[in-house]
């Protein structure tokens, strides 16, 4: 199994709609495609990594091209997805989606032509609200969304006048 961590950053509209940061994954496989084509920011363990948090900042940071807003985290567990492992973080911040600039990969393309080629991880990044990204998150993410509005529904319900304690 490979591991793989990631942070959804969330933020509220206005009118109490819960947005989240997603990027539309680079590189020939999803230039046309939107649905299930987008994903949270997140990336593989090097071999001697342990720590999923510090990996999930690092793959924000590489693929967003800045670190992400300080703020306490919200541990939305771990799902396996493929030969995946992959573990996400929630935070509240809110990021300029625009102004992303993705790493890059090479890749031999066409396939077979010798020719190598480099392509953004994220060629767009993009505030959406939970409806939205529902449908455009590769379908292994999905899980995460409902686990995000889980923990927000349980924070702001009537009586608990403390959020469940985020990690940091």
């Amino acid at each position: 199994m490979v591991d793989s961590s990631g942070l959804l950053l969330f933020r509220r509209t206005p009118d109490g709609i819960v947005e989240v940061l997603i990027g539309h994954m680079g590189g020939p496989f999803w230039a046309n495609q939107q649905d299930h084509a987008w994903s949270v920011p997140k990336g593989i363990h090097d071999d001697a990594e342990h720590d999923h948090l510090a990996v999930a900042i690092r793959e924000f940071e590489e693929e967003m091209g800045s670190p992400p807003p300080d703020g306490p985290n919200i541990v939305l567990g771990s799902v396996k997805s493929g030969s995946k492992t992959i573990t996400v973080f929630a935070r509240e911040g809110d990021f300029d989606a625009e102004s992303a600039v993705s790493n890059t990969f090479r890749l031999e393309w066409p396939r077979g032509s010798g020719k190598i080629r480099e392509f953004p991880e994220i060629d767009e990044a993009a505030w959406k609200n939970v409806a939205e990204a529902r449908s455009l998150l590769t379908k292994g993410q999905v899980p995460f969304l409902d686990r995000l509005i889980d923990h927000l529904d349980a924070a702001d319900s009537p009586g608990n006048e403390e959020p469940p304690s985020p990690t940091r």
